[in-house]
């Protein structure tokens, strides 16, 4: 589990078919990633939740299934700047949103805009005509939504009503400290939609009578009939506020 605040920079390098070579980039922050690290650790490059085989002195290695470059980025980016982000402990700070690295799909970078205080990044969401993805990203963007791009907690500004593009204002302290200042328009990204999201989608989808979704605390004692039986006073008679 992450939380979508880049830690540092780095530069990625396919070894073989499942290793990665992950270089820190920046001296100075080199010490957050690997003060701590350890081997079986987990760590988010460029959004992708990888596991660490090895520390160096500058870095790491870690494994990485055909499946994870099939659906990502990473096989595609050999010597470019990666964000990376060590897995949250248990007593910190949940700054950004729940990210899990469980990458969603590829989407691509339509256009970023310089304004005042933020730069307006347009994405397209996904980069591809096939509806598998287009199904697995787009019903979860919604405006004021939580987004991940590349592994950065991003908020969605304004985004189609398909959830085919979506648009985000980023500050410029996150966009100077991770690689969104390195994209140029059709720059491929990696995109995870919120966990909470689907949760709730899924619920939706299976109906408030299928029992197996809902919380233990309902199944036992209560009868939910539909949505607009979920009242507060329904939450506080069954324990939940």
């Amino acid at each position: 589990m992450f939380t979508g605040l880049v830690q540092n920079l780095g530069k990625i390098q396919l070894l073989e078919e499942s290793q990665v070579l992950v270089s820190l980039a920046s001296s100075s922050n080199r010490q957050i990633i690997l003060e701590d690290l350890a081997i079986g650790d987990s760590v988010a490059v460029d959004g992708v939740c990888l596991t660490v085989i090895s520390i160096l002195t500058e870095g790491f290695l870690a494994i990485v299934s055909p499946e994870t470059l099939q659906r990502s980025t990473l096989g595609k980016l050999s010597d470019r700047y990666v964000n990376l982000e060590t897995s949250l402990r248990a007593g910190s700070k949940l700054g950004g949103h729940f990210v899990t690295g469980h990458i969603d799909g590829v989407g691509c970078l339509k256009s970023s805009i310089e304004t005042t205080n933020a730069w307006e990044m347009k994405f397209t969401a996904p980069h591809t005509t096939d509806e598998r993805w287009q199904r697995q990203i787009a019903p979860y963007i919604v405006p004021k939504g939580s987004i991940a791009v590349n592994g950065i907690s991003l908020t969605v500004a304004d985004c189609d009503v398909d959830g085919n593009w979506f648009q985000v204002a980023v500050i410029p302290h996150s966009f100077n400290e991770t690689n969104l200042s390195h994209l140029k328009p059709g720059s491929l990204v990696n995109i995870e939609a919120d966990i909470l999201g689907k949760y709730v989608a899924k619920f939706l989808r299976h109906g408030s009578n299928n029992y197996s979704v809902l919380p233990p605390a309902l199944t036992a004692t209560s009868t939910v009939n539909s949505l607009k039986d979920i009242t507060p006073e329904f939450l506080v008679e069954n324990g939940f506020i």
